[in-house]
């Protein structure tokens, strides 16, 4: 896997299980760096994605890629809608607005 994507995917995953073992006090600030953290990924993801040679033209396409299928056996079954649809973006050339993004 790229090394930026894998630390970036590290990231998400450190905030992810500090999310999930947050207390009320923390809770939201945990959510939010947890949050953050996943579109930066994103980004990274849209950089790496925009630099292949021959891009995948469906979202089953990208899901095949080795690199991709790489973080996905990483990724909890939780996050995976969000990075499907968020990959699915990304295959079609859109982006989300940053009032878009999930809460």
């Amino acid at each position: 896997m790229d090394a930026t994507l894998e630390k970036a995917l590290q990231t998400v995953l450190t905030n992810w299980e500090k999310m999930k073992k947050s207390h009320e006090d923390d809770a939201a600030d945990d959510a939010d760096q947890f949050e953050a953290s996943f579109y930066r990924w994103m980004e990274k993801l849209r950089e790496w994605f925009d630099q292949l040679e021959q891009k995948p033209a469906t979202l089953e396409e990208a899901l095949r890629l080795p690199d991709v299928v790489e973080m996905t056996d990483l990724l909890p079954i939780e996050l995976m809608l969000n990075f499907e649809t968020e990959l699915e973006l990304i295959v079609e050339g859109q982006t989300r607005t940053e009032d878009e993004r999930y809460d």
